[in-house]
């Protein structure tokens, strides 16, 4: 019994080894091209917050810690950033359609207010991510003045909420 635990350990212990050579491609193309500041006014607190909270898992742009060489969890944060960026990617937020910026505003203000983002699961580990009150006001005027000028300059029906078809998130 004791040789069967011990070769277990011995595999797993090999498999983790091996892992660690296997790491998939950072999230830092450096594309800014259809950044949101391409198309809508990002003052410089604003842009601030966005960089500090929501950067890390929303854009092309991520700042990885240092244990994100480590297998498993470069995979998991991998898949972490993959579903973020699919929810909202401000790096290529002036692609999108006027509809969905619409929509992704009004997600901005109802996420915030509800204290749904940034994820605690993120700010635990990057406290400087956590948002003040300060900020979160800050940020949820921000974003109502986008949708507000948007309302503006569009036909409401353009701005209609519907379901974008897009395939699900890569995993």
């Amino acid at each position: 019994m004791k040789k069967i635990i011990k070769n277990s350990l011995l595999g797993l212990a090999g498999a983790l080894v091996i892992m660690q050579f296997f790491h998939p491609k950072p999230n830092n193309s450096g594309d800014d091209t259809k950044d949101i500041s391409k198309s809508f006014d990002v003052p410089a607190d604003v842009q601030l917050i966005l960089q500090t909270s929501c950067f890390d898992c929303h854009s092309n742009s991520t700042r990885y810690p240092w244990y994100a060489k480590i297998q498993p969890v470069d995979w998991w944060l991998t898949d972490h950033i993959n579903e973020g960026k699919y929810e909202v990617n401000f790096s290529k937020f002036s692609e999108y359609r006027a509809g969905r910026q619409y929509r992704k505003f009004d997600e901005i203000i109802k996420q915030v207010e509800e204290n749904e983002m940034p994820l605690s699961s993120y700010t635990w580990l990057h406290g400087d991510a956590k948002l003040s009150e300060t900020q979160k006001t800050r940020l949820i005027s921000w974003a109502k003045a986008q949708r507000d000028t948007m309302e503006a300059h569009f036909p409401k029906d353009s701005l209609a909420t519907k379901n974008d078809r897009r395939p699900p998130p890569p995993h």
